[in-house]
């Protein structure tokens, strides 16, 4: 029988057609590129029901209820197809497809997460080998969890971040090999691949109040202070190497002792591309935890945000919060980094 996929247009670059304001999402226009894609491989390609989002997102607009309802879009239709392609753009993929790798716990089918720099109704445009490439992992059914597909890689979804604006391969898991590469053939590590180890759900929200803020030399613990104020309920900082931050500035580290205190719940991750938080390797690390902020270990800051959003909007304390961030739920990071 052959695989059925469904392909959800988000919103994004692929999809995008000259308008007076410049290049924007058109609901209509990137089914016609979809159909004759998928008819011209002559059933190399599986079959393909397409649905757009109303309204569709360019991405920097998404939010967290875009989250949502693709998650609610997907879980929908779980049962009617073998595997799911998301088309959305690139400047927020990898939020996105860190949330439903959170919000979809469990979910046993392929989510594949793809978009592009060039609209695919360019003549250069690399939508077209994103999208077949999607939909050939997406019917395979060898990988069981959400994944972003770009250029020759399928990246885990929450390994994920943007490395480059212009460049086709324009993603990176610089924290974790990828899931698949894409050459003459689909070569799967299945080493990697997470299997489902429980019932299929869907986490519907409310998510919860996060923020992020990335220390830099001269940072005010002000900024810091204000930014923790109601209805904030989880901070991601985003420090200097393997954790470090200003530890002899005591207006620093109060703000963050005042923060846990009044139940906000800090993650600290780190700056750099490659490597993790490393837990009292530096006193200037260890300031941070002693104030009450919690190691994210090599998480990226796109999954320790949605993430910690997902564990919040669930109705935990936040204690049960602080520790199930430091704990894999779905393949975000490595046993103790």
């Amino acid at each position: 029988m052959t695989p059925r996929v469904l392909v959800l247009h988000a919103g994004g670059t692929i999809g995008m057609v000259d308008t007076p304001d410049g290049s924007a999402p058109v609901p209509g226009a990137l089914a016609p590129h979809v159909a004759r894609i998928v008819d011209f491989a002559a059933g190399e390609l599986p079959e393909v029901e397409f649905v757009e989002l109303d309204p569709l997102i360019d991405s920097s607009n998404a939010t967290p209820e875009s989250w949502l309802e693709i998650a609610r879009t997907l879980f929908a239709r779980r049962e009617a197809h073998d595997g799911f392609v998301v088309l959305h753009g690139t400047d927020t993929m990898a939020y996105t497809a860190s949330a439903l790798s959170f919000l979809l716990p469990d979910f046993g089918k392929p989510v594949v997460v793809t978009g592009s720099q060039i609209p695919v109704a360019r003549i250069r445009s690399d939508g077209r080998q994103n999208l077949i490439g999607a939909l050939q992992v997406a019917a395979c059914g060898g990988v069981h969890e959400v994944g972003l597909l770009f250029g020759e890689v399928l990246l885990r979804g929450n390994r994920s971040t943007k490395v480059d604006a212009s460049g086709l391969d324009a993603f990176d898991s610089p924290r974790h090999p990828p899931l698949a590469e894409l050459g003459i053939g689909i070569e799967v590590n299945r080493a990697l691949v997470r299997e489902p180890a429980g019932v299929p759900r869907l986490i519907e929200g409310p998510l919860g109040n996060v923020a992020a803020v990335r220390l830099f030399p001269g940072f005010s613990a002000s900024i810091l202070a204000n930014v923790c104020q109601p209805p904030l309920q989880g901070l991601v900082i985003e420090a200097y190497g393997a954790g470090n931050g200003p530890s002899r500035d005591e207006a620093f580290l109060a703000a963050i002792a005042e923060a846990t205190a009044a139940g906000i719940v800090v993650v600290v991750v780190t700056q750099c591309l490659r490597g993790s938080v490393q837990p009292g390797a530096y006193a200037t690390g260890s300031a941070m935890l002693a104030a009450g902020a919690v190691p994210g270990y090599d998480m990226t800051t796109e999954a320790a945000l949605t993430k910690l959003a997902v564990l919040l909007g669930q109705g935990l304390d936040a204690a049960e919060v602080a520790a199930l961030m430091q704990v894999d739920l779905a393949g975000e990071l490595s046993a103790r980094g």
